[in-house]
């Protein structure tokens, strides 16, 4: 399969891309600013013996002012044996809930397997829980599971279901699916995975949109850990293409990429409740924590859109540079990203006011791109090089480029295993192992054998 072949099915036909670039959004001020987590124990109070050691009287009897002395002894070491118990716990908590190594914007990747097989995949997302799902398209119709630990494939599920075992009103029968993207729960036992067509039903669905009305309305499928098995069909627009959760998981964002919409689905109900109106091939999402507003990237207007889920309505927050594509927000909320294709361009956004505060130069053509569990790391894979990029997320620094498979499409950061997992839609997935020793680390390391 050839490269524009893949680009066909991938974010825009080759007539589309052909277009005059459009000039590069300039950025303002970088935002710089640091937290530092600094861990505490608790101290424990003094010894129960020497709380207990009061003196008896000489006539050997005790005294009421004695036998208060004793009680309040004996209170004392009581609260000495808490607060030494307390301590110990204290310590053990920030033992497990601090940082165990470095941040990782100071480590750096090294690549530690190529995951092959019968495999093309479009997207890879890391469930947070030890489970990655690669989602293989129209090639090889399927969704495939992997443990992080061992990087084995553990399950292959294909994309063909009964409609008539699920709630599925407009169409009927078997169909079949072609997963894109997909979206975990934030417990890590669901996983939404959203069909750029059903395949055979209406006009080819392709990134064109020629055949407009024509192209069926598709799906996205939602996966059960527990069940091993999708559990519900949900309708949505025509060809849909990212997926999103907002914080409390209660809503579902997926952008129709040929209805130029936003479809908002209801969780609980597992309905669609509106399509918000957005412009060109809308594709990259992130909610923000107030789970009311979102940002939407229409990739083909070259405009980024702040849409309010409660009144249904959208506006242009600013344009940008030729084909916007994929939004990641930070834990805090306080900073998102956003990677322009067609300008090989990475921006830094203020979410609250939608203002670029700085923007650095990628590899070519940068797609997916995600950010690490402590926020401090982005990766950005570059379609056209066939490279992945780690960026430092404070200072925007590029960090190191490394070498993937071919066609460089998806990327997941997956935590348990502080892994970086990129799709290569030519037929594998890079995993990158991102606890090695950075420079500086290195040379302390090296100076230190010396001494020795």
């Amino acid at each position: 399969m050839g490269r524009e072949v893949a680009r066909r099915i991938g974010d825009g036909v080759a007539s589309v891309q052909g277009r005059p670039r459009a000039g590069v959004l300039t950025s303002a001020a970088t935002v710089a600013a640091a937290a530092a987590l600094v861990l505490s124990a608790c101290g424990g109070g003094g010894s129960d013996e020497d709380a207990a050691s009061e003196p008896d009287d000489a006539d050997g009897q005790e005294s009421e002012d004695q036998g208060g002395s004793d009680e309040a002894a004996e209170s004392s070491a009581e609260q000495s044996e808490e607060d030494d118990q307390s301590a110990h716990d204290d310590e053990g908590e920030d033992e497990s809930d601090g940082p165990e190594g470095p941040a990782s914007a100071e480590t750096r990747m090294s690549h530690a397997e190529t995951v092959t097989g019968d495999i093309s995949p479009k997207s890879v997302v890391a469930s947070g829980d030890g489970t990655v799902i690669a989602n293989n398209m129209m090639y090889r119709h399927t969704v495939t599971l992997y443990d992080a630990e061992s990087r084995e494939l553990t399950q292959t599920l294909d994309d063909t279901v009964d409609a008539g075992d699920f709630d599925v009103e407009d169409v009927s029968g078997e169909i079949t699916g072609a997963p894109v993207e997909a979206v975990w729960t934030s417990d890590g036992q669901y996983a939404y995975v959203s069909q750029y067509q059903l395949t055979g039903v209406g006009a080819p669905a392709e990134d064109d949109c020629a055949s407009g009305e024509a192209i069926a309305e598709s799906v996205v499928y939602r996966y059960s850990v527990e069940e091993e098995d999708w559990d519900q069909v949900i309708e949505v627009g025509r060809v849909p293409k990212y997926v999103a959760l907002s914080p409390d998981d209660s809503t579902l964002l997926v952008s129709n990429w040929c209805d130029r919409s936003l479809s908002v689905v209801d969780t609980e109900t597992a309905r669609e409740t509106e399509q918000i109106p957005l412009n060109s091939m809308p594709r990259g999402i992130v909610v923000l924590p107030d789970q009311t507003t979102a940002y939407v990237t229409a990739m083909y207007a070259d405009e980024v859109y702040r849409v309010d889920l409660d009144s249904g309505e959208s506006e242009v927050a600013f344009t940008t540079g030729e084909r916007p594509r994929h939004l990641v927000l930070d834990e805090s909320g306080e900073a998102m990203y956003l990677t322009v294709a067609g300008a090989d361009r990475l921006l830094k956004i203020d979410p609250a006011s939608g203002e670029v505060v700085d923007e650095v130069t990628t590899g070519q053509e940068p797609r997916s791109m995600a950010i690490s569990a402590d926020g401090t790391a982005l990766y950005v894979v570059n379609y056209d090089e066939d490279t992945v990029s780690k960026f430092d997320a404070e200072t925007m620094e590029e960090i190191q480029r490394e070498t993937t498979g071919g066609m460089p499409v998806g990327v997941t950061y997956e935590p348990t295993t502080e892994t970086v997992w990129v799709a290569d839609y030519a037929g594998s997935l890079t995993v990158f192992d991102d606890t090695g020793e950075g420079e500086d680390e290195a040379e302390e390391e090296a100076a230190d054998e010396d001494e020795d």
